[in-house]
């Protein structure tokens, strides 16, 4: 027999972990120096915890049961269960605004005849919350942009919708109709949206949001001719705003990201009241979407006793996404580190001393790796031959007395 891991599952060997860990190590170096402070919350959720106010849909969460037959979840994503942690501690908290991040596995599944499908993803990401706001929102895309830069992806584009403007500029339709309208816009589905049963007057206005998407100033331009309500308005201008800070702080770059400015942008979860974003490579197989977040003013007032919500805004970042990026532009580590020592018992008898003076090494301080030849190896020049392969720099022959004979390899 054969064993496998389940459907939609895998294994990361060492290379692989060391080049994840190159990735997280980077992001981490970037959202420290942003003050953000690392989180860690339960793997396991509630089931009503993870669907509270429909935040996250029942289709995306792989179910358990505990022994009391309650119903439990492998979280799908970090947002919902960060809010839940900060929501249930709000009153004992500090100050606002609290920045957090997190780098963890999450558990998602998809259709249910997509078999093998990966069940399992990695993220790193950001908490903003208890801050709203232009200010807000910019220090989020200023730190997405800061964390991509870090890993060498500078020609990652930039794609904002407003979850809360698209989503008003939809009201007009009837409801039956409503879901099948942004259904078929966010899915690009031109036919789809020409073929809905509208009035001629609904389908052009249909038509028209479709289009929605562009150079930001363009954009807003378009929108600007609708009859918009003072909501609408408002976040119109909110956007050019938005627009207008981001250039100022982009104007001295280098690289100067590319934005597009998308109201037809619709994220998975559907928990997002203002501006949403994805940052997209191009690669030969495509584009990836390298990550995506969003603002969400009332998702902490879900989990709360009383309903006190914070406002809140945060990213997530497809590890694997990036993994696949870089690995094909050969940014990542081609093999795992290697051990500065081997420490070799000249004899049997002198495995105790080589012991000791492994450890002795370790001990000194300067974050050594050190192994020990375990005797797989017949002849001296066998030894020398796997530290070259390993890329070990240097021998220690340790005789019965513990006294070492220490060897450069070349």
């Amino acid at each position: 027999m054969v064993y496998q891991p389940p459907s939609g599952a895998r294994d990361l060997l060492p290379l692989d972990v060391a080049q994840k860990i190159w990735i997280e190590r980077r992001l981490q170096q970037v959202f420290h120096l942003w003050g953000y402070h690392r989180i860690i919350t339960s793997t396991l959720e509630r089931l009503d915890t993870l669907m509270a106010g429909g935040a996250v849909q029942p289709s995306t969460v792989i179910q358990l049961q505990d022994a009391e037959n309650q119903g439990l979840g492998l979280r799908p994503e970090l947002t919902a269960s960060i809010a839940r942690a900060i929501a249930s501690r709000m009153g004992k908290l500090p100050s606002w605004p609290q920045r957090l991040y997190y780098s963890a596995n999450v558990f998602r599944k998809g259709k249910a005849l997509d078999h093998g499908q990966q069940l399992e993803f990695y993220q790193a990401g950001v908490e903003l919350l208890g801050a709203g706001g232009l200010r807000a929102d910019s220090e989020i895309l200023l730190l997405l942009r800061d964390c991509l830069q870090t890993l060498g992806l500078n020609n990652a584009d930039l794609i904002i919708g407003e979850a809360g403007l698209t989503q008003s500029l939809l009201s007009p339709f009837p409801a039956k109709e409503r879901e099948k309208v942004r259904t078929a816009i966010a899915n690009l589905d031109r036919i789809g949206l020409e073929s809905l049963s509208l009035s001629s007057e609904l389908r052009e206005r249909a038509l028209f949001l479709f289009d929605l998407r562009g150079r930001p100033e363009t954009v807003l331009s378009q929108v600007s001719q609708l009859d918009l309500d003072s909501f609408q308005r408002q976040a119109v201008n909110n956007l050019k705003s938005l627009m207008e800070l981001l250039h100022k702080c982009w104007e001295n770059s280098e690289v100067q990201p590319s934005i597009t400015l998308d109201l037809s942008l619709v994220q998975t979860f559907d928990y997002y009241t203002g501006i949403v974003f994805i940052a997209v490579s191009d690669t030969a197989s495509g584009a990836r979407v390298l990550g995506q977040g969003g603002r969400y003013d009332q998702l902490l007032g879900l989990y709360h006793p009383q309903g006190q919500s914070e406002p809140g805004i945060g990213f997530s970042l497809n590890t694997e996404n990036l993994h696949q990026v870089l690995l094909g532009r050969g940014e990542l580590p081609h093999q795992t580190p290697a051990s500065e020592w081997l420490v070799v018992a000249q004899t049997p008898e002198a495995y105790a001393a080589a012991f000791a003076y492994a450890s002795q090494l370790r001990c000194s301080g300067d974050l050594l790796r050190v192994e020990v030849e375990l005797g797989h190896r017949e002849t001296p020049e066998d030894i020398r031959d796997y530290a070259r392969r390993r890329g070990i720099g240097q021998i220690a022959w340790i005789n019965i007395n513990g006294d070492p004979k220490i060897e450069e390899i070349l």
